[in-house]
């Protein structure tokens, strides 16, 4: 299996969050999120360690919870689609995108722009 594409279009067998397997890792990863500006603060590994999405957690574009409402398991598979949510996700993308070329190295963009930045492509498989 070489895609597990998420709601939002990102590519979880790309990300260095999801594939960390090690306390090494997790801080890697972590340390990299607050350079983006994803995170606040460096999280601790058991903080950072991929829980995937799920009903558990708040999905930060609305889009797990506007899936069960509309009784879809995709975006794609929605009557609206593309909607607004959708637009407003991928307008932020771009935005992270930007801000990843500031501050990431070669090899670090190279593997978020794998698992980040495709969203649109990966949302109409």
């Amino acid at each position: 299996m070489d895609e597990l594409i998420t709601l939002c279009g990102d590519n979880c067998m790309e990300c260095p969050r999801y594939k960390a397997h090690s306390e090494e890792e997790l801080r890697k990863a972590a340390e990299l999120w607050y350079r983006i500006g994803w995170r606040d603060r460096i999280l601790f590994a058991g903080e950072m360690r991929c829980a995937g999405c799920s009903s558990h957690r708040k999905c930060i574009y609305d889009l797990v919870e506007c899936a069960k409402e509309r009784h879809v398991e995709k975006c794609n598979q929605c009557p609206s689609f593309p909607c607004e949510k959708i637009s407003d996700m991928l307008e932020r993308s771009k935005r992270s995108q930007k801000k990843c070329m500031e501050v990431c190295s070669t090899d670090e963009y190279a593997t978020l722009e794998k698992a980040f930045f495709h969203k649109e492509d990966n949302l109409r498989k």
